[in-house]
């Protein structure tokens, strides 16, 4: 297996765990990066299924990884929905709305999808607290 392969299969794994009951696939959206522990501009789709197997486009997400600076950053963005706000992780999460970019309050789902950005970079910077 590849390391991009790998690294695929363990978001994959991460959003079984965060996101349940659903299961899991991701793949690139846009450009693959050079390396995978260089991930700026990464674009990722994480492509969600029911227990049974059926596809639930609708609830699908879009996994934005980049770096600024040494800082590494995330945005979470869920494809169904294009009033629903986006997620931007850094050092803490920011939840914003999605036609304006302004600070917004936590959604009633939201944290199952911090606990994933947690886990995401958890395994890109495994030295990080």
């Amino acid at each position: 297996m590849s390391e991009d392969a790998a690294f695929l299969e363990l978001l994959a794994k991460a959003a079984d765990l965060c996101l349940k009951p659903h299961r899991h696939a991701v793949r690139y959206s846009g450009a693959e990066p050079s390396t995978i522990g260089d991930c700026s501009d990464c674009c990722l789709r994480i492509e969600v299924r029911a227990d049974d197997g059926a596809r639930l486009p609708e609830q699908d997400l879009e996994l934005e990884i980049y770096r600024s600076g040494a800082e590494l950053n995330l945005m979470l963005t869920r494809l169904g929905d294009e009033s629903a706000p986006l997620l931007w992780h850094g050092s803490h999460a920011v939840w914003m709305q999605a036609g304006s970019g302004e600070r917004c309050e936590r959604p009633i789902d939201g944290a199952p999808l911090e606990a994933l950005c947690r886990r995401v970079r958890a395994l890109l910077n495994p030295q990080d607290p």
